[in-house]
């Protein structure tokens, strides 16, 4: 059995469960020649237990226009707002603080994106969430 020939690679953040045929999804999925519907009931289906985040999704298309849907864990930023039970991060984050993060919250959202995270130490991984959490207005906990 021969594998199949790639033809196009695309990666894109979708708010779980809620795909739409409408941008961004139609501009970037239609051009591969995948039928978007098809696609968006895919993704809302795999990922319909997961409202509230926003889901990392690589879509690997083959020369017979089918594919193949790789869905990461969702983005930190989301893990960290749901965390804090906030719906955006701080406008002016060197004024403004929209919440605390603590250490148990830190290490919740460590083990869950672990996978995901191009680092095996837990310490950096860490390092990674205290500075998005910072980026985004959040006091962190030392």
């Amino acid at each position: 059995m021969s594998k199949k020939e790639i033809t196009g690679r695309v990666k894109i953040n979708l708010p779980a469960g809620k795909a739409t045929p409408a941008p961004p999804v139609g501009p970037v999925v239609s051009p591969l020649g995948i039928n978007i519907k098809q696609f968006c009931d895919d993704f809302n289906n795999k990922t319909k237990d997961q409202a509230g985040f926003t889901i990392p999704a690589e879509i690997i298309v083959y020369k017979d226009r089918s594919y193949d849907l790789v869905l990461k864990k969702p983005l930190m930023a989301s893990l960290i707002m749901k965390s804090l039970s906030i719906s955006k991060g701080a406008g002016d984050v060197k004024n403004e603080n929209v919440g605390v993060l603590t250490k148990d919250k830190i290490e919740e959202i460590v083990d869950t994106k672990m996978p995901d995270l191009n680092t095996v130490s837990r310490e950096s991984a860490v390092k990674m969430v205290k500075g998005t959490a910072r980026s985004m207005g959040v006091k962190v906990e030392e």
